[in-house]
């Protein structure tokens, strides 16, 4: 297609042949509890991938050392219907059979059901990318780098569906929330800032750049505040959320396992309040980055994680608590068009010629996951944790910024924080309107511009609106 291309007249097109697709019928799954005997457990493993694991799917340079460990962090959340789980891991991703593997493990240990854990990726690069049907596809071929370390995944899982079992049995009485922001200062900036004049994107500002026309452009579409949700007894603070979106690396591809600058920054404050557990999410961050007030130097990192630190402990500062009075969880299953231009025989063809490239090859057999998944009719859930007039959000993939915004303005009376990341299966989420500027995010998008409006219909129906 010509960059020449007006973006509306491209629009129009892509969504007259678009099938449409919606939410899957009588999806919606809501419950809400008032005068709730609320209890919260918390739980930690350290997910750190052995030496010579792939990282970032494969295509950059395995783990040769840790820089300092991997982790998942999870919160069960106890007496209002069946337990909920909040899990964040130290992972690039976490796609397809593979989420719901994990989804279902961990409902098992805790008695619940799967629609009622939520799992979420940070997103760090020199970090495993995880997914069980590319594993098997690129096996298949003999002579390309493994996607996941089949056993280590599962070891993981282990692990961490035990620690949320037996987290259950201190369980804590949860009698009040907090909910507080504070914005953060020069980390996050839009990638997609450079245009022609027709709206189609020139180049991108990755997670670094050192380009100083493109550091000197605008932030452009950002969410600046990061925002915190906490749990206490009586007065005591025991667990907090925090969330902000933006790609959370600073530099990677030199084998060095890290959780960057965001996992830094929580490390620092968890050593600080041993009592409270700290836990990280991204928000939707799928274009946005650091690269504005990143160069890539090893420097910038740990500036980037004091900034993060700071608008943590702000927010904690902004934080205003009340008791606990209504508890409420609200799921929706979405299955959103595969990319048109997806073919099965066409991806099995790159996937297995020798001659190209490891990320030319193994980056098709995440495609083809994806539209195997979608013929199989596994749906992606989304879902939402409300206490009083607080509510997450759980998106799935590199969704883009807009959906936590829209999320903000469809429920202005709530108190709204986005946690993005969560099943990878789709890669990268843009709105409608991106898909005729093009530009990276774009080229990795395995859904129909037709996904924007199934997300948006599920958040609506997440926050009641």
């Amino acid at each position: 297609m010509s960059t020449s291309t007006p973006r509306r007249e491209f629009l129009q097109q892509s969504l007259a042949a678009a099938t449409v697709w919606r939410l899957l019928p009588e999806s919606l799954q809501a419950e809400t509890h008032q005068d709730v005997s609320l209890k919260l457990s918390s739980f930690t493993v350290d997910i750190t991938p052995p030496k010579g694991h792939s990282l970032c799917g494969g295509w950059i340079k395995p783990v040769v050392d840790v820089t300092d460990s991997l982790e998942a962090h999870g919160i069960v959340l106890q007496g209002a219907g069946k337990p909920m789980v909040l899990l964040a891991i130290d992972w690039t991703a976490l796609a397809n059979g593979g989420h719901l593997l994990w989804r279902e493990k961990i409902a098992a240990a805790v008695g619940s059901t799967p629609e009622r854990i939520a799992i979420h990726s940070v997103h760090q690069h020199n970090a495993p990318f995880a997914c069980l049907e590319a594993q098997e596809i690129v096996h298949a071929q003999g002579d390309l780098p493994h996607i996941v370390m089949v056993d280590y995944f599962h070891d993981c899982i282990a692990r961490i569906s035990e620690a949320a079992k037996q987290s259950l049995g201190s369980a804590m009485p949860v009698t009040h929330i907090g909910q507080g922001e504070g914005k953060v200062d020069r980390v996050a900036s839009n990638r997609r800032i450079y245009r022609d004049e027709n709206g189609v994107i020139k180049a991108m500002r990755g997670s670094s750049c050192r380009d100083p026309k493109l550091r000197a452009m605008t932030e452009g579409t950002i969410d600046p505040m990061l925002k915190t949700i906490s749990f206490y007894h009586q007065d005591k603070r025991i667990a907090s959320l925090h969330y902000y979106a933006t790609h959370p690396m600073s530099y990677y591809g030199d084998g060095l396992v890290s959780s960057d600058f965001v996992g830094i920054a929580r490390k620092q404050l968890q050593k600080e309040e041993p009592g409270c557990h700290h836990i990280y999410f991204t928000g939707a961050a799928g274009n946005v980055s650091a690269g504005k007030y990143n160069d890539g130097s090893h420097e910038v990192r740990p500036i980037l994680a004091q900034r993060i630190y700071d608008g943590m402990r702000l927010s904690l500062k902004n934080t205003k608590v009340n008791p606990v009075e209504t508890v409420s969880w609200r799921s929706v299953e979405i299955l959103p068009e595969v990319r048109s231009t997806f073919n099965k025989q066409d991806l099995e063809k790159v996937i297995s010629n020798k001659e190209g490239s490891v990320v030319s090859r193994n980056r098709p057999s995440y495609m083809l996951a994806w539209l195997n998944r979608v013929e199989r009719k596994q749906p992606i859930i989304l879902s939402s944790l409300a206490i009083n007039d607080l509510a997450t959000i759980h998106l799935p993939a590199e969704s883009f910024i807009e959906y936590q915004l829209r999320a903000q303005q469809l429920a202005p009376e709530l108190f709204v924080a986005t946690a993005a990341y969560g099943d990878g299966g789709p890669w990268y989420l843009p709105i409608k309107e991106e898909y005729p500027a093009l530009g990276y995010e774009v080229s990795v998008a395995f859904c129909e511009p037709s996904v924007d409006d199934v997300m948006t219909a599920g958040i609506k129906q997440l926050l009641g609106s």
